[in-house]
């Protein structure tokens, strides 16, 4: 039976365990792999099946996907040309044509005496001898190689199917110079892996902006931001002609400001209910069409259970395109939304 590998986050398997087995029933068998990968096997879904019900249900707890193609025990995984031969072995025949991305990476222990790197070099290494052009994104088809206590997890799949192009949705972003704070690694990687086409001009609405991250963030996309928060904001922000900082709390810039937005962005820590009200009086001032873009906070407990409640409620004036929590979300998911 097909069976698909999907990564987590360690915290939050159980919940996507959940999703899964709530969107599948018994149909669904789900084995826990590492600390945040599993596998879902069911009897006549492909990935792509998979793939589209865990982004239009939405799945928020499941970051990477990918077809098993084999596994790799521990007494073979230790020897690396063991490993390189099986996935040769194992990769299918009708490949799309052009490069094949290859992408590894470790969950939990390592058995191994090699690591991610030596692991994604040895494979491109014998591809490469079987006339492959190896890539690590952006390819038509890529290879995925898990390292986990047990052995290695080797997968087939393509940057649509698998939700994200990095290895097992782990999300690699550099600070530079002008990073105001970890945060705006949210939104970045947002952006990457839902592939938001922000506009290139237009206003947008930071609630909770300080130290301003976000807001940096949206100046780099040509926007014009209101940074709204009783906090200080980056000095070099303040400089910046593009950004009006509303030294207040959202409540009460939306009863003061008529300005209409284009995009409405909100990472304020607060309780997800709250979270939720103050994004439907957003929606007030949101073009039609306009997009919105929020974390919901998760305490411990059922989370898949807040989430879904949040979406119902976000639905009242939203249409929801993605709900997931990413690599930079810790206690969180990241909603993207479409006023209706």
């Amino acid at each position: 039976m097909p069976t698909s590998i999907f990564s987590t986050s360690e915290e939050y398997l159980p919940a996507a365990r959940r999703e899964l087995t709530d969107v599948w029933g018994k149909r669904a068998a789900v084995e826990r792999l590492g600390p945040d990968v599993g596998a879902l096997t069911l009897p006549d879904a492909t990935l792509r099946d998979v793939s589209e019900l865990c982004r239009t249900r939405p799945v928020s707890f499941v970051k990477h996907l990918t077809a098993e193609i084999a596994r790799v025990p521990v007494d073979e995984a230790r020897d690396l040309d063991a490993v390189t031969r099986r996935a040769l072995a194992a990769l299918p025949e009708d490949l799309p044509s052009g490069p094949l991305a290859v992408q590894a990476w470790v969950s939990g222990q390592n058995p191994a005496e090699y690591g991610s790197a030596q692991l994604f070099r040895g494979l491109a290494d014998a591809l490469e001898k079987q006339g492959f052009e190896v890539v690590r994104s952006g390819a038509p088809a890529v290879l995925s190689a898990c390292i986990t206590r047990s052995g290695v997890l080797l997968g087939i799949g393509n940057p649509t199917d698998s939700l994200s192009d990095w290895p097992g949705g782990r999300v690699r972003l550099s600070r530079s110079p002008d990073t105001i704070s970890r945060a705006e690694f949210k939104l970045e990687e947002a952006i990457k892996v839902f592939g938001l086409d922000l506009p290139r001009s237009g206003v947008a609405a930071d609630l909770g902006a300080s130290p301003g991250g976000w807001t940096r963030i949206l100046r780099t996309h040509g926007l014009k931001v209101w940074a709204v928060d009783p906090g200080d904001i980056d000095p070099r922000l303040l400089a910046d002609p593009g950004v009006h900082h509303a030294r207040t709390t959202a409540g009460n810039f939306f009863a003061s400001n008529q300005t209409r937005f284009d995009v409405v962005v909100n990472d304020m820590k607060m309780d997800p209910r709250l979270t939720c009200d103050t994004m439907l009086t957003a929606a007030q001032r949101l073009r039609p069409g306009g997009t919105a873009v929020v974390t919901l906070k998760l305490a411990h407990g059922n989370v898949v259970e807040v989430v879904h409640k949040c979406l119902a409620r976000l639905r009242k004036k939203y249409e929801i395109l993605h709900a997931r929590q990413l690599h930079h979300n810790r206690h969180e998911v990241t909603v993207v939304a479409r006023l209706r």
